[in-house]
């Protein structure tokens, strides 16, 4: 079959690799339908998140058929359609029995304390350990454009959320419009959000959080914690979410930049000390060239008693954190890696109910024959590149639109536009 393989830093390739099999009675085998590309799969190319085995199929995020059960699998059979939550999990452990699914003691085959080790879905066919756990079924009202984003990004935007306990009328700052950050623009308000202040740098990504009718700053344009507490007359917000984590990018210019000029060497020392190991291409596959720094002003616009949800991934061999104005301020930080399965089959209820529609996110489509040039594209943060979903098989597919309650969600990613006046 054919898989996008990780063969080290700045080197992936479509191979073709052995289709896998049932090894363990909890495994089910997956035909993948859709697929997509991540910024935590980026992490794994530019050097940012260590110990990927060469060999390795990439990415987490898929939906797809059942094809195979082994026979302990009791809740699927061949012909069900699934989403496949982005984190392995065994379901009887203590942390999966409290909801910490990430946090599994069963379900990384290097130990409890590992991570990572298993194929990803990148791939024409998937195995699923613990199936039973690890897919949750898609009723035909849930399209596949709809349900991939159900894998990762909206349950882990979800997290960030209730990460950072929001309560209904607080003002929310997303640090980053990325993936995860637009997905959490919905989530928020589904909690109760307030307002809604998005960070970013990328145009068309301030540009797709408008479309949501969030408040947006432009780190380019302006300093975006200055902006923040003008926003929210001198106190800062009550919540924040930072959606970027390691491979933050420093501003290029504007009053931010100025501001973070003498800082240049500290975050050249990060950058080293988060990717020791690089292999960049020009323009792709280059790290962060500042990784504290959305922590950083993830605390600085925070209120006082603020809490701050933490999402954006910061591997092991980070060490920067502003602890001490946090410490000052009287900041919660909550932070970690999103316990998809906790969260997955609530969201598929609420886009199956039309109370969320995740497909505008969806900006650009592509085939599996296509899925080099589309990471590196996505890698480079290119226009009309904010999220990018993989096509690998028709066959069993929901097409986007096609779900029943497709496109009806009153939380939807983008409102509808006005088509002229009606008398």
């Amino acid at each position: 079959m054919k898989a996008v393989v990780w063969h080290g830093l700045g080197d992936i390739r479509l191979d073709d690799v052995p289709e896998p099999k049932i090894e363990d009675a909890h495994d089910a085998i997956v035909r993948v339908t859709a697929s997509a590309i991540c910024g935590t799969d980026l992490h794994f190319i530019r050097g940012t998140m260590p110990g990927m085995q060469e060999g390795r199929i990439l990415g987490h995020e898929a939906v797809g058929v059942v094809e195979e059960v082994g026979p302990q699998v009791r809740n699927l059979r061949p012909g069900d359609r699934v989403v496949v939550p982005s984190t392995v999990a065994c379901g009887t452990c203590s942390y999966c029995r409290a909801g910490y699914y990430a946090q599994c003691d069963n379900a990384n085959p290097s130990g409890p304390r590992a991570a990572g080790g298993l194929d990803g879905l990148q791939a024409e066919y998937a195995r699923i350990p613990y199936a039973q756990v690890g897919l949750v079924p898609l009723p035909d009202t849930v399209d596949d454009a709809q349900a991939v984003l159900l894998s990762d990004i909206y349950p882990t935007a979800w997290f960030g959320a209730r990460l950072a306990e929001i309560v209904a009328g607080d003002t929310v700052a997303i640090v980053g419009a990325g993936p995860v950050g637009q997905a959490a623009i919905a989530c928020a308000r589904l909690q109760g959000a307030g307002r809604v202040i998005v960070v970013d740098g990328v145009g068309d990504r301030l540009e797709l959080a408008r479309d949501q009718h969030a408040e947006t700053i432009d780190f380019n344009a302006e300093d975006p914690v200055e902006a923040v507490v003008q926003l929210t007359g001198g106190i800062g917000a009550d919540r924040v979410i930072d959606a970027v984590g390691v491979d933050a990018q420093r501003p290029s210019h504007g009053p931010a930049a100025e501001a973070l000029r003498s800082q240049g060497e500290q975050f050249d020392h990060e950058r080293d000390e988060a990717a020791p190991e690089r292999n960049p291409d020009g323009k792709t596959w280059v790290p962060g060239d500042a990784p504290s720094l959305a922590a950083r002003w993830a605390v600085q616009m925070a209120a006082k008693a603020g809490t701050i949800g933490t999402v954006g991934v910061y591997p092991p061999q980070v060490q920067h954190y502003p602890f001490g104005e946090a410490f000052m301020k009287n900041l919660t930080v909550k932070m970690g890696n999103c316990n998809h399965r906790r969260y997955v089959p609530d969201l598929v209820s609420m886009v199956a109910a039309g109370r969320l529609d995740p497909t505008p996110l969806i900006t650009r489509w592509v085939g599996t024959e296509d899925a080099l040039d589309a990471y590196r594209t996505f890698d480079r943060r290119e226009s009309g590149w904010t999220k990018v979903a993989l096509g690998v098989a028709d066959d069993g597919s929901v097409a986007p639109g096609l779900g029943e309650a497709a496109g009806t969600g009153a939380a939807t990613t983008a409102g509808t536009q006005s088509r002229g006046n009606k008398s």
